[in-house]
């Protein structure tokens, strides 16, 4: 992509990973065709393997927006996170996959472009019917979209809040994909436990979003102790905050994580500078600040990554009264430096 970026060394626990994700995929679209040809003598291998890669395709993306608020519940997920966008991009690969069979097998030897025969086959003689194709083409252009901008040259050169909103349309594609099926594959089946199980993978997506919401909700309440004359505003008791650890608190509408390490207090924002991390829930790890995501680091001192990373955070000033951890809600510049403030 640029002469600054070199191609990504995979290290030993990403060749694991992904060796026992293309493992699974394959054992997969094996059982899938065996089975279906076991119980279907009349179904052909083309039809078997169309309905094989989209199978997989739907079970893969309700893992991947499984992860998220997975890992907001129980922090031992974190591992599936470190490498998500390697799923993403598998999603994507089945998805291409079954949509290039799907049209080979029903467009392509007409007398139409395959594309245009994609969009309007399903139009009858008064331009009314129920368009699934489309929109399974609309949500396979959306996971596109996310598995060519996966690469963090991407996340940098668009910067890291356009590139969040841009994956957040993972949402819209799923959406996509279950009006797809929906309004395809289920409208001719007359099995209602494919209509059951498209319902429980909805239900158990939207539970587990809602339930680390909940959980999510209280580390936005502002603290109730009122702010001293300078401003500053107690934010938590210094006991409360484990060593090489931090607490989170809410200031101002934004989340800052109060770190205690070396007998001092450093605040920084809470949101990693990568791909919006928590940086609060993640613990000092050779002097810095070590996100949970994806090991981005930073300096808790002047919210920095160690050279000859340049990625940066805002700092907040921070003084202890007695046991009281008070914290400036006005943020400095990213990379400004802070005197910690030194634990007795």
């Amino acid at each position: 992509m640029a002469h600054a970026y070199r191609a990504v060394g995979w290290n030993r626990q990403k060749r694991i990973y992904d060796a026992t994700l293309a493992g699974g995929v394959g054992l997969y679209l094996a059982g899938f065709v065996a089975v279906g040809a076991a119980l279907d003598a009349e179904a052909t291998a083309e039809t078997l393997l169309i309905r094989a890669f989209a199978t997989c395709t739907l079970l893969l993306l309700h893992v991947v927006l499984s992860i998220g608020p997975l890992c907001r519940l129980d922090q031992r997920f974190l591992p599936l996170l470190y490498n998500r966008r390697h799923l993403g991009v598998t999603t994507f690969l089945l998805a291409l996959a079954h949509g290039g069979l799907a049209t080979f097998q029903f467009h392509a030897l007409g007398d139409r472009h395959p594309l245009v025969s994609v969009l309007t086959a399903e139009l009858g003689a008064v331009g009314v019917a129920i368009p699934f194709q489309p929109l399974g083409l609309a949500a396979l252009v959306i996971l596109f979209l996310m598995a060519a901008t996966s690469h963090d040259f991407w996340l940098v050169n668009l910067s890291p809040a356009v590139w969040k909103k841009l994956h957040m349309l993972v949402y819209v594609a799923y959406g996509l994909v279950v009006l797809h099926v929906s309004l395809g594959v289920l409208q001719d089946e007359t099995q209602p436990a494919l209509a059951g199980l498209l319902i429980a993978g909805v239900a158990w997506v939207l539970g587990l979003h809602l339930l680390a919401a909940r959980r999510e909700r209280g580390l936005d309440e502002e603290p109730g102790r009122p702010a001293a004359a300078d401003g500053f505003v107690e934010v938590c008791r210094l006991a409360e905050i484990p060593d090489d650890r931090a607490r989170v608190a809410c200031l101002s509408g934004e989340r800052i994580a109060v770190f205690r390490y070396d007998g001092k207090v450093s605040a920084v924002s809470n949101v990693c500078a990568h791909q919006n991390g928590p940086l609060g829930e993640g613990r000092i790890l050779d002097g810095c600040i070590t996100c949970p995501w994806h090991g981005f680091q930073y300096r808790p001192e002047d919210g920095a990554s160690p050279p000859p990373f340049t990625e940066k955070v805002p700092t907040f000033r921070v003084r202890l009264e007695g046991d009281r951890v008070l914290v400036d809600p006005r943020p400095n510049p990213p990379g400004t430096p802070v005197t910690p403030a030194s634990v007795p």
